[in-house]
């Protein structure tokens, strides 16, 4: 049976979605966008701080289904300008280390409330 997560650690869906599905071992996390969780506001700053929240927030939904970022087996990342790439690598890095899951990276012509990433994953136990 599928459990949907929410935390308050993260932004609240702003959709009609959840921000995490729990089915058995896996859990697949909807997209985090750059979302201050307590605004609801993107952050301020370069693609750095934004690929920093939008992370945050992806740990912080992570954890509150009982994974790490180690667990992560695939990630999706949407960027609004492809020549962000290498700085978004440097800021992702930090949080996958070795782990190293799968990864698409995909150019958008527009993101939600006018983000310049967001970045969704599959965990599995």
């Amino acid at each position: 049976m599928s459990e949907s997560i929410f935390t308050p650690d993260a932004p609240a869906p702003i959709g009609p979605y959840s921000q995490a599905i729990l089915n058995g071992g896996d859990l697949y996390c909807s997209g985090q966008i750059p979302l201050d969780p307590a605004t609801g506001d993107v952050v301020a700053g370069d693609i750095s701080i934004q690929t920093e929240r939008a992370l945050q927030n992806l740990g912080n939904v992570l954890h509150a289904a009982g994974f790490g970022f180690e667990d992560v087996v695939k990630t999706t990342l949407f960027l609004s300008d492809m020549n962000d790439f290498a700085a978004v690598n440097a800021v992702y890095e930090k949080y996958f280390g070795m782990s190293k899951p799968a990864r698409s990276t995909f150019a958008a012509a527009g993101l939600p409330k006018g983000a310049r990433i967001e970045i969704d994953c599959i965990a599995k136990r």
